[in-house]
């Protein structure tokens, strides 16, 4: 099973769907947490879900799984998406996110959080980083295939949007 993670906004969804059109099995993970949810965070604007039953539950399947939390499960190998902060800001605005939530949002990519939690849970190299900022989802999908046959290896830790928690977030 191979997972693709990264901040909401990064492009997950959108090289998921490039993947599906290519015959892979994609399983969105926003649509497996519906029973997993035991209450709401209104001030985040956001569910909380019972993170450590739905792992322990969840059905490894053969094929992707795409969400911000896809690195919390067993995954053979992970790709984490990332964006720049600024563009970040711009597509979560562009969603109607409210702005603390944006800049949340912001902010966890600018100190790699979904990175961070990924090489935790996973051997360091079944990972790779790519920044997806300027890259369109066809060719976001064209990496993530090269990655899960071989002929790109893990890569991560090349990243750094720092100068994005001086106040350009």
């Amino acid at each position: 099973m191979c997972g693709i993670t990264g901040t909401p906004g990064t492009g997950k969804s959108s090289a998921a769907d490039e993947l599906a059109l290519r015959g892979y099995r994609v399983v969105r993970l926003a649509e497996t947490v519906k029973g997993y949810v035991i209450g709401e965070d209104r001030e985040r604007d956001t569910r909380i879900i019972d993170e450590d039953r739905w792992i322990r539950e969840f059905t490894p399947v053969d094929g992707i799984v795409e969400g911000h939390l896809a690195h919390l499960l067993p995954c053979d190998q992970v790709i984490v998406l990332r964006c720049r902060p600024d563009i970040l800001l711009v597509r979560l605005r562009s969603r109607g996110y409210g702005e603390e939530k944006c800049r949340e949002n912001a902010e966890a990519e600018a100190l790699d959080v979904c990175l961070i939690e990924t090489l935790e849970t996973h051997d360091p190299g079944h990972v790779l980083e790519l920044d997806a900022t300027e890259i369109p989802p066809a060719r976001v999908a064209d990496i993530i295939e090269d990655f899960l046959n071989g002929r790109i290896p893990p890569s991560h830790g090349g990243i750094d949007w720092s100068e994005f928690l001086m106040g350009a977030v």
